[in-house]
């Protein structure tokens, strides 16, 4: 059966600009993470080889608040020291609240976490974390600084602006503003198998057409450009899959994080996320965990915002 309701949205110019862009995105986190799991590993062992003591326990199971961490022990102070001597920017947010402490002494992952955004205290290994957790590690950690961090950056900027584009669409000349930021990026990781596996679907995504013309022919009695035009459409069902895949888990990305930070600009992202659901019900059904959520958050947002008393 043809993606009727996926067709009908790639008639949108902006929108498949957006989604061809996301899913750029989960190709890049794909080729990004064994190699900063490698990295991270290798540095991690580094730092140990460098300063026994880091090598002791956690002595008091020391563990953040609020996103701070408070009265820690000697150990993990100790890690603290480390951790922003190696941070590109420590006079910043760093998100301790990302991490567990007292497993920094074992686990490589849980000093990744200290160079990422929040929301990743959950996460136990490279391969749970987004492309955005990625691309900020890369930016924050010293580790990779023989990486041009301009080149990060860049990325990570047009990756922000995609993930709050209004009404998730973005232009021509934006994707070939995109397009080049991740070229020159993936410049640098050649001699990486996944990134450079990475790339090639990058640009599969990027030059790839998503259309299919359904005319309604007569599949008995089929002229030869008939039969090829079924044919195409057997393939384009095939590619409609893996995107139609592709689009809900970069919807449930963006939904995850507009719920994880629920300011004023982030709200009025959710009430257009949550519209967008309700009038694409194939994605609606598939997301309807997370369209509940935010459902729920915009009617505790609405009470509050009632409930605020009038200032004079």
């Amino acid at each position: 059966m043809v993606h009727h309701e996926l067709t009908a949205r790639l008639n949108d110019g902006g929108y498949k600009n957006w989604l061809k862009a996301g899913i750029c995105l989960l190709h890049l986190r794909e080729g990004l993470h064994a190699f900063t799991n490698r990295e991270m590993r290798r540095f991690h062992e580094n730092l140990l080889n460098r300063n026994q003591s880091l090598r002791r326990p956690c002595q008091r199971s020391c563990r953040p608040k609020n996103n701070q961490l408070y009265s820690e022990c000697v150990v993990c102070a100790e890690w603290r020291s480390e951790i922003l001597k190696h941070h590109t920017h420590p006079a910043g947010t760093v998100n301790w609240g990302n991490c567990r402490p007292q497993l920094w002494s074992q686990d490589h992952w849980e000093l990744a976490k200290a160079y990422m955004p929040r929301g990743q205290t959950g996460e136990k290994g490279s391969d749970k974390c987004d492309a955005s957790a990625l691309l900020n590690l890369l930016n924050y950690c010293d580790h990779f600084s023989y990486i041009d961090q301009e080149r990060v950056r860049k990325v990570i900027h047009c990756r922000n602006e995609l993930m709050h584009s209004c009404g998730m669409q973005v232009g021509d000349e934006w994707m070939r503003r995109y397009k080049a930021c991740l070229e020159r990026l993936l410049q640098l990781l050649t001699n990486v198998p996944e990134v450079a596996a990475a790339n090639q679907q990058i640009h599969k995504t990027l030059t790839a057409e998503w259309s299919v013309c359904v005319s309604g022919v007569d599949q008995v009695d089929m002229s030869g450009e008939d039969r090829l035009e079924i044919d195409c459409m057997s393939q384009w069902e095939i590619e409609a899959g893996s995107i139609s895949q592709w689009e809900v888990e970069l919807l449930r990305e963006r939904l995850q994080e507009v719920q994880f930070n629920a300011d004023a600009q982030e709200f009025g992202e959710m009430q257009s996320l949550r519209e967008f659901l309700l009038a694409n019900p194939d994605l609606g059904e598939q997301l309807s965990p997370e369209l509940l959520e935010i459902t729920s958050l915009g009617r505790k947002r609405k009470r509050e915002e009632q409930s605020e008393p009038v200032q004079d």
